[in-house]
């Protein structure tokens, strides 16, 4: 009995390119009429056989055409003398139906335009009567990438940081509800857009970025309330750090910039000790240690724009509040804000200040409604993170501060109802409520629990930061 197996491997073959044959689309550019008769035509059946062969005029034709990356835009024409004769749009790879040799005119040619979003649109010319079997189309990538897109709002002022592999070329356009930034010439990376997903504040309604053939553009919608009272101003600059170009939308309230550090001022007063101190560092310990410390460093002490003065009029508070009057770092340094050589100090090593992210919470939750507080705090000091986990983070370390806010509860509770057994010591579970609490206090300044509120002596200092804050 023959062996089958020599057969299944031609079979298999077959088999292959007829369903490979069939996942190309079947694109016929053939046009209606066939070109004017010449000469040439006359002598066909002679000349065929120098040319390719009997058939070599008469034959169907079909070229198989695909692109580097797969399936791009092909816009495909047939032009006869500067005319065109057809029109056919598809979706690479494709299978071209082409007329045959005798019906076409010896100037009859082929275009092929391939487009593919975040590559450089390309364009191949062949002769219609052309020996091509297969084409394949290279695409190039576009000359810029934009490698992350953030969105920051705080008091109802905003701004928006493309950072990009080289200088933006950009275009603003003005809309019925919003505005449009156009980057020309420019992709985006696979993450780039995913801190600004489902963004919104008191001002943007909603952010959307699409990639239009060669150019990034970005819409954005405003709430109507805003749609009147904003100027838009850009600027652009350059991160030597991560080599990397920087162009900031800023979103600037009619008001000026004056009534905006004039509410922060007025915000920062509200805040207490209770906010920062206290079972609040178990906050601040556990946000900063989930957060990336590079990253945090970079948005705290590198924040160019209106944020700058607000986290200096934040530091300067946090100093009011501390116990000492002072500002402690996570490694034991001290710096006084009334010196302005140490503030800009602190400043500068913001992400390492203790409380400093316990008091941004309590700074933001006294400027922002509920719906957007989170991602107001996110911008300050995390933007280039996504929603989801850093919202994620932020639930890890408000339930060990509620953790620890409950431990001292039970603590004090079993200290009132001990009564005469008191002078017999704290009971087991109240022994244990007061080690979990004083374990959430292992920090600088957390033996405090409540901060008094400002003597009247320092009112002077607040009116003070509040008349500097509006001269600004």
């Amino acid at each position: 009995m023959a062996n089958p197996r020599p057969l299944a491997a031609p079979l298999l073959a077959l088999v292959a390119l007829t369903a490979t044959a069939e996942a190309r689309e079947v694109v016929e550019l053939i046009p209606a009429q066939r070109s004017s008769w010449t000469i040439e035509r006359l002598f066909a059946p002679i000349s065929g056989l120098f040319l390719g062969g009997p058939d070599y005029w008469y034959r169907e034709r079909a070229i198989e055409i695909d692109t580097r990356p797969a399936g791009a835009s092909l816009d495909l024409f047939y032009v006869r003398q500067n005319v065109q004769q057809r029109f056919e749009r598809s979706t690479a790879p494709i299978l071209l139906k082409l007329p045959r040799r005798v019906d076409t005119g010896s100037r009859d040619s082929i275009e092929i335009r391939a487009m593919l979003d975040g590559y450089r649109q390309q364009v191949v010319q062949l002769a219609a009567r052309s020996r091509e079997a297969r084409l394949i189309i290279e695409l190039a990538p576009l000359p810029n990438r934009l490698e992350v897109l953030t969105h920051v709002h705080l008091a109802r002022r905003g701004s928006l940081r493309f950072l990009t592999r080289e200088a933006a070329r950009f275009r603003i356009r003005e809309t019925s509800d919003g505005f449009a930034v156009a980057l020309t010439e420019t992709a985006h990376a696979e993450r780039a857009l995913d801190a600004v997903r489902g963004t919104s504040s008191d001002d943007i309604e909603s952010l959307r970025a699409e990639q239009l053939g060669e150019d990034l553009v970005v819409r954005v919608r405003l709430r109507e309330a805003a749609r009147d009272g904003l100027e838009l101003r850009s600027t652009q600059g350059y991160d030597g750090a991560r080599e990397l170009h920087w162009l900031s939308i800023e979103l600037v309230p009619a008001g000026g910039n004056a009534a905006v550090l004039a509410m922060s001022a007025d915000a920062l007063d509200r805040v207490e000790g209770s906010d920062v101190f206290g079972c609040a560092l178990e906050f601040d310990r556990a946000l900063r240690e989930q957060l990336d410390a590079e990253a945090l460093s970079r948005a705290l002490s590198s924040a160019s724009g209106f944020l700058d003065r607000h986290f200096k009029m934040a530091l300067a508070r946090l100093g009011e509040l501390s116990p000492d009057g002072v500002i402690h770092l996570v490694d034991g340094s001290k710096f006084r804000p009334a010196n302005p050589l140490d503030l800009e100090a602190a400043r500068a090593q913001s992400a390492e200040v203790v409380g400093f992210l316990a008091l941004l919470r309590a700074f933001v939750a006294e400027l922002e409604p509920a719906e957007h507080r989170r991602s107001a705090l996110r911008g300050a000091i995390a933007p280039e993170l996504d929603r989801e986990r850093f919202e994620a983070a932020v639930e890890i370390a408000e339930g060990l501060e509620r953790r620890c806010r409950e431990g001292g509860r039970r603590a004090r509770e079993a200290g009132r109802t001990g009564g005469a057994a008191s002078r017999r010591g704290p009971s087991r579970s109240a022994r244990s409520a007061m080690v979990a609490d004083s374990r959430s206090r292992e920090w600088p300044c957390a033996a405090v629990v409540r901060t008094p509120r400002i003597a009247p002596a320092n009112a002077s200092k607040r009116s003070d930061r509040r008349r500097s804050a509006t001269r600004s």
